[in-house]
């Protein structure tokens, strides 16, 4: 059967969303700011533990000198305004779809608005490369995050050194673990944790700040241009270490459904990003006065001996907090291209009746915990992981800035004279530091474009093999009118009501034809029902079914959902009070359609890609369990079609 996909999330918006606009509600404001610390800013969080130490001690070593010092200052202090402040918290997380955020949520946005554009194509195709781009990130993150945490015991206690990667596995494998039982009552502590993290290092900044306030004139933007112009090389090749500063950036867009964008940004304004440069800068300032902590650890080295080992600890939580929501992000992304068609049926399981998002996916949970273990093992130091790091992320970001320069001249409308620019300085700045990430492709960087390009695959494999066999179906189909009118009169017809679920709202269900073909009854009401799901996140309850009249006991019927929400079908039937008497489960036979692919010298793909294509269609969840189908009232018909 190939019907319009759906996936597991909970069918009501967010607490605090406003049902109609998707926009959160005012009051809580404070609080959703709060919450927003624990779970949106630990991917960002975490990047003082190895950015600034990366951009010294790394693959490309730089001069510890004072214009080296200060240019790597000044440029982190202005990517994080440019690219996080300007670009994602002021202009794109404007371009919400109903309240959420992300690649595929801008995507389903602005795909609407450029559909009959010959160019449409390319900017669908981005932006699932975006979205594929995000699983490598995702199995980077835990990685570089966790070890670089606990490899501060090497710092505060020399002698457990060779500890680190056996405590980093250990560690991993309890976070992966501890998924199938939900996070509900882990996020209740992820703010106050999150909270004092920033805290302690915004105060380990300060206190190096006073002792070297000289670091403070980094501010200055002089020192990022006069950094270039008197060692261009070296700077493009920093470009590749600083961006690490702003790596999570794209998950304030991301989770801007469950906290609003607002509180996002008040968070990020008036305390994390604050933390962040006192800290950098409080680095920056250890490094005028000892120049070999850079080749060690300048975040640790911050701290006095007696607390460096508690700051190990503090960091290793809040790594491990970064790395959740990393794996919550992967899961949320996941049920979002189910639904929107670029990933077949999965098993989604619901780890919370109360807490919005709190889905597990066991599939996606396994493959992203061998991943990451496997890149711990192979890459064995967060210093060598963190040339793997990077390429994903500004990729991800370039193509953000391509689907904005769409959003600011189809949607908003803005004039050329104000577009123009702006996204000239976006395109600039997203450009240079893609360019000098792909310089470390041979030490790493080949990982997660290898992975990005194998998954991008999969989805435009499953997206155009799905459509090509909805179109060899539809080819197929007889009219219903012709159907009804030659098939009502001459079979038998039995009690009860008969439910088709198709994928298209016109033609005659394959099934129905092989039951009739085969059983040579008819139901006294029959059912021809479509899944659709439409380009926003939640649709409304009340307006949920769409229904035809197709006479002799026929209704054709349709249940719209947003792409967030949950397709449970029987849940929607019963409140359908015209088409006929209420529904009851038990008088009702759903009858499915299993396709069997054939792959054929017809055109539309590639042999192997039809292969690949039927191969997913096998390993897909059933049908009946991912709509929520009670389990002894389904009946599913084979068929075979070649794409």
């Amino acid at each position: 059967m190939s019907v319009d996909q759906t996936a597991a999330a909970s069918t009501v918006p967010p607490a605090g969303l406003d049902p109609e606009t998707g926009h959160h509600h005012s009051d809580g404001m404070l609080k959703l700011a709060f919450g927003a610390i624990g779970i949106v800013f630990g991917d960002i969080g975490t990047s003082p533990l190895y950015a600034f130490r990366e951009t010294f001690a790394g693959h490309h070593k730089l001069a510890l000198d004072s214009a080296h010092i200060m240019g790597v200052i000044s440029l982190m202090f202005w990517s994080m305004m440019i690219v996080v402040t300007v670009k994602y918290v002021i202009i794109i997380m404007r371009a919400d779809n109903k309240g959420e955020g992300g690649s595929l949520a801008l995507l389903a946005l602005v795909s609407g608005k450029t559909k009959t554009r010959r160019w449409s194509k390319g900017i669908i195709l981005l932006g699932v490369f975006a979205t594929a781009l995000f699983y490598g990130d995702s199995m980077i993150t835990p990685a570089v995050s966790v070890l670089s945490a606990v490899e501060g015991l090497a710092v505060a206690a020399p002698a457990f050194a060779g500890l680190v990667l056996p405590i980093v596995i250990v560690i991993l494998i309890a976070l992966f673990w501890v998924q199938k039982s939900g996070t509900a009552r882990i996020g209740l502590v992820f703010g106050p944790i999150m909270l004092v993290y920033f805290s302690v290092i915004a105060v380990l900044g300060i206190l190096s700040i006073v002792q070297t306030p000289g670091v403070l004139w980094a501010l200055s933007p002089h020192f990022a241009v006069e950094f270039f112009l008197i060692d261009p090389e070296r700077a493009f090749l920093a470009l590749g270490s600083v961006v690490l500063a702003v790596t999570g950036a794209e998950a304030l867009y991301a989770d801007m459904g469950h906290f609003g964008r607002k509180p996002i940004g008040l968070s990020w304004l008036f305390f994390v990003l604050p933390a962040l440069i006192l800290n950098y800068m409080g680095q920056g300032a250890l490094l005028f006065r000892d120049g070999q902590a850079a080749l060690v650890s300048p975040f640790y080295n911050l701290a006095p001996e007696s607390l460096q080992l508690p700051l190990v600890i503090l960091a290793t939580m809040a790594a491990v907090i970064a790395s959740q929501a990393v794996i919550s992000g992967a899961f949320s992304v996941t049920q979002q291209a189910i639904q929107l068609g670029f990933i077949p049926r999965l098993r989604i399981e619901h780890t919370s009746a109360s807490t919005e998002g709190q889905i597990y996916i066991p599939l996606v949970n396994g493959a992203l915990m061998v991943m990451v273990i496997l890149l711990v093992l192979f890459f064995r130091t967060s210093s060598n992981l963190t040339s793997a790091y990077g390429i994903a992320v500004t990729g991800a970001m370039f193509i953000d800035t391509c689907l904005l320069g769409v959003v600011l001249f189809r949607l908003w409308n803005w004039p050329k004279i104000a577009a123009i620019p702006l996204l000239a300085i976006f395109f600039t700045v997203d450009g240079a530091y893609f360019a000098a990430n792909l310089t470390k492709v041979p030490a790493g960087g080949w990982f997660p474009l290898l992975v990005g390009f194998i998954i991008f695959t999969f989805l435009t494999t499953w997206s155009k093999g799905r459509q090509l066999m909805i179109d060899r179906m539809h080819e197929a189909a007889m009219p219903i009118k012709v159907f009804i009118g030659s098939a009502a009169s001459s079979a038998s017809r039995v009690p009860g009501t008969a439910v088709f679920m198709t994928s298209t709202a016109d033609g005659v269900p394959h099934a129905l034809l092989h039951n009739l073909k085969h059983n040579k009854v008819l139901h006294e009401r029959v059912i021809l029902l479509t899944v659709k799901i439409v380009g926003q996140p939640y649709w409304p309850a009340n307006d949920r079914a769409v229904r035809e009249e197709l006479g002799d006991g026929f209704h054709r019927l349709v249940l719209r959902y947003g792409f967030m929400e949950d397709a449970d079908v029987p849940a929607a039937l019963r409140q359908v009070h015209n088409c006929g008497a209420d529904f009851k489960m038990m008088d009702t036979s759903f009858f499915l359609s299993r396709q069997t692919l054939l792959a054929s010298d017809k055109p539309g793909m590639m042999i192997w890609r039809e292969k690949l294509f039927a191969w997913m269609l096998r390993n897909a969840e059933s049908a009946m369990e991912f709509f929520r189908l009670p389990t002894n009232r389904v009946v599913e018909l084979g068929s075979q079609i070649e794409i």
